[in-house]
């Protein structure tokens, strides 16, 4: 399997359209400026980066029910 890497800018636009932003709202330009700026949070995501990539190794699968409420906890949709 191919590893992708993600950018800060995908990061940073997917945080906006998640809040229901448009990518060049006065909200999202903060929060952009914001990731870029901030260590803690740039730590955070390659935190969660690292975490992703290290369960990817193991090709581990979640039962179905675990799976669906990791998914709802982060606010995310199943297409």
């Amino acid at each position: 399997m191919k590893k992708q890497k993600i950018t800060c800018k995908e990061v940073s636009d997917h945080i906006c359209e998640s809040l229901g932003e448009e990518l060049d709202s006065p909200r999202c330009i903060a929060i952009k400026k914001h990731l870029n700026s901030c260590p803690n949070c740039q730590n955070y995501f390659t935190s969660i980066e690292k975490t992703i990539d290290f369960y990817k190794k193991y090709n581990l699968e979640l039962p179905k029910d675990s799976h669906n409420k990791l998914i709802n906890l982060l606010n995310l949709s199943c297409e």
